[in-house]
């Protein structure tokens, strides 16, 4: 097998258009007028467990309103993390895992809170939690809560097999069922993980001119562990190993 076959590239860039909406069709909705400047809410706040797909909504919303010329930046928290100076002009600021932040990081991200509202901008917060249950400074998480707050819902499935069939459709093939399913319950299952498989597989079908069946999917996985043990797809070729 070709080391190209083995490439498994990564996931394209978060946008609002590629995520799967599944149960966050509102959500998703409310962010795209946000990027159209349609929104009035000046803070939303996203929470769910890691994987659900909020990390790539802050992207997705920061990357559309760059598109249409505004002033957004996205920012991942973490103790000793500072929020520079000069953000409180922006028009969106993102802080992801804003849970994370140490105390001084706390303090800051009360201040820019403060000045994007009077400044007309929008803060766009996320975390592990709903504002409630955080621990937090009290007044930070106050202000977390004044905005329009949102359970992100992990994708059932069902949702992640017609992902996985749509992209297949994308790239010139039907994705058959019985695919669907060994991926589902053999590969990793966050979604960019399961879709950078599909397009793996597709390019292995290519090079071997040999259809995309379960079959080859488990070869694919079987050569990929054994070619590079440490790849990140390494817990879907063991699982394809049963």
């Amino acid at each position: 097998m070709k080391q190209l076959a083995l490439d498994f590239t990564s996931p394209p860039q978060p946008t609002l258009d590629n995520f799967v909406a599944g149960l966050n069709g509102e959500l998703l909705g409310n962010l795209k007028r946000l990027a159209a400047e349609n929104a009035r809410e000046r803070c939303f706040f996203l929470w769910g467990p890691l994987g659900c797909g909020r990390s790539h909504l802050l992207r997705g919303t920061v990357a559309a309103l760059r598109s249409e010329g505004a002033a957004a930046t996205y920012l991942a928290c973490a103790a000793g993390i500072r929020i520079e100076a000069g953000l409180e002009h922006m028009d969106c600021v993102a802080l992801d895992d804003v849970d994370r932040l140490d105390g001084e990081g706390q303090v800051a991200a009360f201040d820019l809170y403060n000045a994007l509202r009077e400044n007309g901008g929008v803060m766009l917060a996320s975390a592990g939690e709903p504002p409630a249950r955080l621990k937090l400074r009290e007044d930070l998480a106050t202000r977390l809560a004044w905005g329009l707050v949102y359970q992100v819902r992990a994708l059932t499935d069902e949702n992640k097999a017609q992902a996985l069939a749509d992209r297949a459709a994308s790239r010139g093939f039907q994705l058959a069922p019985e695919v669907s399913a060994y991926l589902l319950t053999r590969a990793r299952r966050d979604l960019p993980t399961l879709l950078a498989t599909l397009d793996a597989l597709d390019r292995y079908s290519l090079e071997t001119r040999r259809p995309v069946t379960v079959p080859l999917a488990r070869e694919l996985l079987h050569a990929a562990t054994r070619q590079d043990p440490g790849s990140r797809i390494q817990d879907a070729a063991a699982g394809a190993r049963d």
